[in-house]
This record gives structure tokens, C-alpha cells and sequence, in this order.
């Protein structure tokens, strides 16, 4: 097994996929919405890729947060609302808030199972501040760092109990970046002391099974390099003083906040202390570097695969009645 996560090219596996995954046995794959077309073909391609790899506990990942961050949609699948709608709901009832984060969490989870996904990339603990780029203030769960992690908390524990495994975002934060890193590297001046305030909801959920970095440059912990390809930033902010013992992923190595080539970065990546690297976008000439440039997974990552895994389950709960309890819980802040 190699410790990559891949994208696939569209709905089904092309030969040349089937062919290349074979051979080089991805620790888990990523779905997007070039590959979702109704719920009867995804159930067709998650199942075609366990029967690939073998495994029935074989991560299969999304990105499904709600509002704009959603791969599955309407007319097919109902829309999700975004972050600050329950942070909106925490200020004026904070229990209610967090009752109706876990039902949609739990709703969630039960969409994806359905349709095979194991793995959703959320919930997103990033602090947000007056001046954070919108790529994630349209998403933050708020700017108090026990709302954003009871929320946060919140949303992995409906996840888990649809028997979906959730990935804590963007460690050790993306809150203080004033751009997108999708399209620029970001870097944060502010000293040890503030982003104590941005690593608060990681401590509080370092129990998380999963976890993904951020493609920043922190200046007060390592000047030259982004935390996803830093090992001070790893080790000593990450593993140290957050506490994280879970299956650490990076962002996508593809977004343009990371410079080299595929396999430059997928190999930075893990030789700075990252379990697995996220590649995204399928293309095939680059998968291919990436498995070249790679060493196989470690006993300790793989450990803590199996590990994340193993909470996985058949989808519990009726999706329209926790759908309505959540809906009843979001009307209270109207």
C-alpha cells in the first residue's frame, strides 16, 4: 500500500485507473463532482473500488460540509447548510446549536453510507478572524475557539454515528490566512502567543480519527516552510502541542500554495511527518510520479488507518426525521 489518497477521473473507473490502482494499492480515494451522478452509480463506483483493494474498510473520502463545500447536491441530494448557520443558532442557544450540528452531522452520514462514501472531510475547526480570506469564512463555525470546537465535536460525533469517519480541518489552522491557498501561499505573522487562540479547538478534539494540514507558512514556528511540508510545524505543533494522534492527510497537494512538482511535494510531504498525501484531480501522469517518488506506507500510519477505520458502520437513523429535528432546532434562531 502506498500512502496516497487519489481522485478518479470521472464516473467510473477507467481501464487505465483500474489497471494503475492494481498495482500500486492507494491507501483510499477522493470523490468529486465529476465523479457523482445520481445515487445508483456511486453506489456502482465506491462498490467497483472495494472490490479493487479488497477491503471492505477501504477509506473512501469527500468533501461534504454544506453550503458551497458539497460535491452531491440537488436534485439528487438535498442541500446542506453551511457553517455559520449554526454559528449564528450557538449565539443565542448554544445547546440547541450543537444538538442541531450533530443532527446534520447524522444526516450527513447517513447520505454518504448509503451510497458507499466512509470518510467526510469535516468538520472545518478553523477560527475565523475579521479578516479571514472568505474561501473559509463562508464555511468557519465562528471566531470563539470552544463554540468552533463544540460545533465542531459536534458534527464528528453524528458523522460517527452514521458510521462515517470525520477529518479535522485545516491543522493547525487556517483562520489568520488573508488568501486563498488553493490559489496563493498564505503566511501568518501573528507570534506563539495568538495562534494559541487558533489551535484551542484542535486540542480539545486531538481525539479526532483524522486530520488535515494546512498549506500556510506560520512564521512563529517555521519561517521557510508551509506546515503541510514542515516537520517543526508536525511535530512539534501538531503531534506535540495539539496532541494529534490520528491519521494526519494533507490538503491537496495540487492547490497552488505548494510549488514543485507532484512528486516533489507528495514526498515533502511525508518526509515531514504526514501519514498520507491527498492528490485530487486524476491525472494520470502525475499519480504516476507520485507512486514513484513515494515509500510504502509506514507500520505507524497504517496503524492509524486501521484505527479510523474501524469506527466505520452500516448508516443508522431515519434521514427525514433527522433532517426535520434538525430543521426545528435551526428555526429557533430565526
Amino acid at each position: 500500500m502506498i500512502p496516497v489518497i487519489f481522485g478518479l477521473s470521472g464516473p467510473v473507473l477507467t481501464p487505465d485507473e483500474r489497471a494503475f490502482f492494481a498495482s500500486v494499492e492507494p491507501a483510499g480515494y477522493i470523490l468529486f463532482k465529476r465523479n457523482i451522478v445520481d445515487r445508483a452509480q456511486v453506489r456502482a463506483l465506491t462498490d467497483s473500488l472495494r472490490d479493487l483493494a479488497g477491503r471492505d474498510d477501504l477509506a473512501i473520502l469527500i468533501d461534504q460540509e454544506g453550503g458551497r463545500v458539497a460535491r452531491m447536491g440537488p436534485p439528487e441530494w438535498p442541500a446542506f447548510p453551511a457553517g455559520p448557520v449554526f454559528a449564528q443558532l450557538y449565539e443565542k442557544a448554544p445547546m440547541s446549536a450543537i444538538q442541531a450540528m450533530r443532527a446534520n452531522g447524522q444526516a450527513l452520514g447517513v447520505m454518504l453510507r448509503e451510497v458507499g462514501i466512509t470518510v467526510d472531510c469535516a468538520p472545518l475547526l478553523d477560527v475565523a478572524q475579521p479578516d479571514t480570506t472568505e474561501a473559509i469564512a463562508c464555511r468557519a463555525y465562528g471566531s470563539e475557539p470552544m463554540q468552533v470546537a463544540a460545533l465542531g465535536r459536534a458534527m464528528l460525533d453524528g458523522l460517527a454515528a452514521a458510521g462515517v469517519v470525520g477529518v479535522v480541518k485545516h491543522m493547525p489552522g487556517h483562520g489568520r490566512a488573508l488568501v486563498d491557498s488553493h490559489h496563493l501561499l498564505p503566511t501568518v505573522t501573528a507570534d506563539e502567543a495568538a495562534l494559541e487562540v487558533d489551535l484551542e479547538p484542535f486540542i480539545t478534539l486531538s481525539d479526532a480519527p483524522m486530520g488535515m494540514t494546512s498549506h500556510i507558512v506560520f512564521e512563529a514556528w517555521d519561517a521557510e516552510r508551509p506546515a503541510t511540508l514542515s516537520p517543526v510545524v508536525i511535530e512539534r505543533i501538531i503531534r506535540g502541542r495539539i496532541g494529534f494522534d490520528g491519521l494526519l492527510m494533507t490538503d491537496d497537494i495540487d492547490m497552488k500554495a505548494l510549488s514543485g512538482t507532484a512528486g516533489e511535494k507528495a514526498a515533502g510531504a511525508l518526509a515531514a511527518g504526514c501519514d498520507l498525501v491527498l492528490d485530487c484531480w486524476a491525472r494520470m501522469d502525475e499519480m504516476v510520479e507520485i507512486a514513484g517518488r513515494v515509500p510504502p506506507i509506514t507500520e505507524a500510519a497504517r496503524a492509524r488507518l486501521d484505527r479510523a477505520m474501524a469506527s466505520v458502520g452500516a448508516g443508522k437513523g431515519d434521514f427525514a426525521e433527522i433532517i426535520a429535528r434538525r430543521d426545528a432546532l435551526l428555526a429557533l434562531s430565526r
